[in-house]
């Protein structure tokens, strides 16, 4: 009986182990499995969030190469317009539709186009000489303009619409588009608008000049650049994103951003006398006072507020229309100047120094070609690059102020 007993409780014993090893070795199982698992979810998680990320990049190129796409032609436009401007040709076309006119293809065709630019100002009052040849080189180039914006619309509405459907689009995104799309249907109903006030029958003295509005040309050109500046921060948001810096002196984050400001209300004054510009392209202006810096040995002119109201002088006085663009543009290329020389004693991020050195280079030329277009009697290329230059220094200015977006707070 004693050897029975003792048998028993050595089995007992014996299945007590194996029991204790057994939930051991599944409780081990378990957490192999279980730990198993957890590494495969941390792995696919990784590759989720890389294929998300990945995808995310590839959007904003697409958005970015599409938006820059749009930029460029919007800047497009506006040299176009400029050479229309200044070749007298925007009032060749005296009807708008809104797909496109028809080219003329035959003679005859060419003969009923010309005929009706012959029943409007312009031509009775100035080009009653005109040939149809002649006319036919301003009418290819207002067509031309047309043509190309119509064209911007296309490119922004089929791609965006792609884009939009694609889900590429951010919401913040989706709302600047909207905008952009209104502006860009804005603009060409502005264009026509403008253009109609040059074919009203409201030019009656023997020394009227047919012409547009210069109110409405600057709306116009404004509403460009306006829009330009749009696309192209939106662009830079896309494609070259704003750099970081880290400053540890309260005293040094407050300098950088204040240069910040300094550099904004820079660009402000930019865009401002460039919608000067506009005004002396409206009235002709730069065919006045021909020479620099003095006008007629003058530093103001005698007739600089000749006409009353007084306030008139500065929208519709070509002489005060000159001398205040002189005012705004050298005001400008001060501010330029000690923004270039402030930006070598900030602490900022690292383009901001390259954009800044541009700036200055830009500004200089620009004033040089301005000068240039003055002394020579407004000539088609020079005058035409400096217009294009005006919408250059903006851009710099944009790349500068664009870099600065992501300073310390």
């Amino acid at each position: 009986m004693l050897q029975l007993s003792r048998f028993c409780a050595l089995s007992t014993l014996r299945n007590t182990i194996l029991t204790k090893n057994a939930f051991k070795i599944r409780n081990f199982t378990s957490l192999t499995k279980i730990k198993h698992q957890n590494s495969l979810l941390a792995v696919s998680r990784r590759l989720v969030n890389n294929n998300v990320g990945n995808d995310t990049k590839k959007s904003q190129k697409k958005v970015g190469y599409w938006l820059a796409t749009c930029s460029g032609m919007v800047f497009g436009a506006v040299v176009l317009g400029g050479v229309t401007r200044l070749t007298e040709s925007g009032l060749s076309m005296v009807t708008w539709k809104l797909l496109g006119e028809k080219l003329p293809r035959t003679e005859q065709e060419w003969q009923q186009e010309f005929a009706k630019y012959q029943q409007y100002p312009e031509f009775k009052m100035k080009n009653h000489n005109m040939t149809l040849n002649e006319f036919k080189l301003i009418w290819y180039m207002e067509y031309a303009h047309r043509q190309w914006g119509r064209l911007i619309g296309a490119v922004f509405l089929i791609p965006g619409t792609y884009l939009w459907i694609k889900n590429h689009l951010s919401k913040p995104m989706k709302v600047r588009v909207v905008i952009f799309g209104a502006l860009i249907a804005a603009q060409g109903l502005l264009g026509w608008y403008m253009v109609k006030s040059g074919l009203e029958d409201r030019f009656q003295a023997q020394s009227d000049v047919p012409r547009v509005s210069q109110y409405r040309l600057a709306s116009h050109l404004g509403l460009a650049f306006v829009l330009y500046s749009l696309l192209l921060w939106s662009t830079l948001d896309h494609l070259l994103p704003a750099e970081t810096i880290q400053i540890a002196s309260g005293a040094i984050k407050k300098a950088s951003r204040g240069f910040r400001m300094f550099a904004h209300s820079t660009k402000g004054l930019i865009f401002l006398t460039a919608i000067s510009g506009a005004f002396v392209a409206g009235l002709d202006a730069g065919l006045v006072y021909n020479s620099f810096p003095k006008m007629a040995d003058r530093w103001i002119p005698e007739d600089v507020m000749a006409f009353k109201p007084k306030l008139m002088n500065f929208t519709e006085n070509p002489t005060t229309v000159q001398f205040d663009h002189r005012i705004l543009g050298t005001s400008t290329l001060g501010l330029i100047t000690v923004l270039w020389w402030l930006s070598r004693k900030r602490v900022l991020p690292r383009r901001a120094y390259y954009a800044a050195n541009v700036l200055i280079l830009m500004g200089y030329l620009q004033v040089a070609l301005g000068i240039t277009t003055l002394l020579t009697y407004v000539p088609v290329p020079v005058a035409a690059s400096h217009q294009s230059g005006s919408l250059l220094l903006l851009s710099t200015a944009i790349w500068l102020t664009h870099e600065l977006k992501k300073l310390p707070k």
